[in-house]
């Protein structure tokens, strides 16, 4: 399928469904799976996009059909459906 050039406006779950275990700042322990993190702000965008202490997993993340879904119930279903395969 093909890539999508820009997140979903009013999405924000590849900010919400995965764990990061990486420091963000402000959360220097990273964020558990299911909690947004807290820079996703009320028209969840990302407030540290494009910044240099975006954590480099956030900055790898790529959206794409497949992860994204149609609407943000999918891309959280999904996300958080691929989380639970690679836990540890």
């Amino acid at each position: 399928m093909a890539d999508l050039v820009i997140c979903r406006k009013n999405c924000g779950a590849c900010c919400i469904a995965p764990s990061i275990s990486s420091p963000i700042p402000g959360m220097p322990k990273g964020k558990p799976a299911g909690v947004a993190c807290i820079h996703l702000d009320n028209n969840y965008q990302c407030k540290l996009f494009l910044h240099p202490s975006r954590p480099t997993v956030c900055g790898h993340l790529k959206p794409c059909i497949e992860m994204c879904g149609n609407n943000q119930a999918q891309a959280l279903n999904y996300l958080t459906q691929l989380e639970q395969l690679t836990k540890g």
